[in-house]
């Protein structure tokens, strides 16, 4: 009887304070208990399992999915937001797990390269803003020539920047540039090198995957793709990353002899530790798969489709 006696008063305690939402204090009161022996009965509520929380977080990820693609692409670290019965194509949810887990990389770090896009962009706006005044974000690559949309490459920095209250530097330059000579001298002027000096210093690199259909919406380089990429059949490009050309292999179609684009080199760009891509478009899965294989990145974040159709696409 006592034992019966005892499991109501946890009920009840438990209902007050879990569902009722009284304070301890209040259930003190209540019951004529003390403090300390209130928190006691709620961990034995837990204990004894008339308790049961369950937190339903709107970021749960899909483990089986991260340790499947880990499977298929050892060395790369993976983050796929799960579906969930509501939101199984959310694309704000998907932004906000996104900035999430990126503002969680950034942490510790201290210069940021940022590439461009709509995708780079929702992510920057769903940052938590936050002080870190020492942080720098830098592009490492010329601007993509959207200069109308809040995407391009130029404003992508100073907003992330705001997003910290920290440090940003910009390149005054194109993401190409035909002649070589140009080029070369263009980096050494000096409203550019300090920007190239600090590129080469990142720690991280923050990117999606684009297209040649994308490239080409640009009128800066619509009419100039042959001289960009000379020798390449637009069949072969599976992606673009880092501004250039690549294959379903991993391979990018564009030496170092022939490369137009401006900024750091893609050697340079591939010694930098981190290297995290955010893609929620399966669509994209064969262009992820591909840089993937080409250990293009080190990190990627997915939502659960684009994540399916990656590993179909490896069978």
């Amino acid at each position: 009887m006592a034992e019966q006696t005892n499991t109501d008063l946890l009920i009840n305690i438990a209902q007050d304070f879990y569902i009722n939402q009284l304070t301890i204090a209040d259930i003190s009161t209540k019951y004529q208990v003390s403090r300390y022996k209130i928190s006691k009965y709620l961990d034995e509520a837990l204990a004894k399992n008339i308790v049961s929380i369950t937190i339903r977080s709107p970021f749960a990820r899909s483990q089986e999915l991260e340790k499947q693609l880990s499977i298929s692409y050892p060395s790369h670290r993976f983050y796929v937001l799960a579906n969930t019965e509501k939101n199984s194509n959310d694309a704000d949810r998907f932004y906000a797990f996104a900035a999430q887990n990126v503002q969680s990389l950034i942490e510790p770090l201290k210069i940021i390269g940022l590439s461009w896009g709509d995708t780079v962009y929702n992510v920057i706006e769903r940052f938590k803003p936050t002080t870190k005044e020492q942080l720098i974000f830098t592009q490492f690559m010329g601007e993509n020539g959207k200069y109308n949309s809040l995407a391009g490459s130029m404003r992508m920095v100073q907003k992330a920047a705001n997003k910290y209250n920290s440090q940003y530097s910009t390149l005054n330059a194109p993401l190409y540039i035909l002649n070589d000579q140009v080029r070369q001298l263009l980096a050494l002027e000096p409203a550019i090198q300090p920007t190239l000096t600090t590129a080469h210093q990142m720690d991280l690199i923050l990117t999606t995957l684009g297209t040649m259909e994308s490239l080409e919406s640009i009128p800066s380089w619509h009419d100039s793709l042959a001289a960009l990429f000379p020798n390449i059949k637009v069949k072969q490009v599976v992606g673009l990353l880092y501004g250039r050309p690549f294959d379903q292999d991993g391979h990018f179609l564009i030496d170092s002899s022939a490369d137009k684009t401006f900024g750091i080199s893609i050697d340079d760009i591939l010694k930098v530790p981190i290297r995290v891509a955010v893609v929620n478009n399966k669509f994209k899965s064969y262009a992820v798969a591909a840089a993937l294989r080409g250990n293009f990145l080190t990190d990627v974040i997915l939502d659960e489709p684009t994540a399916t159709k990656i590993l179909a696409s490896n069978v």
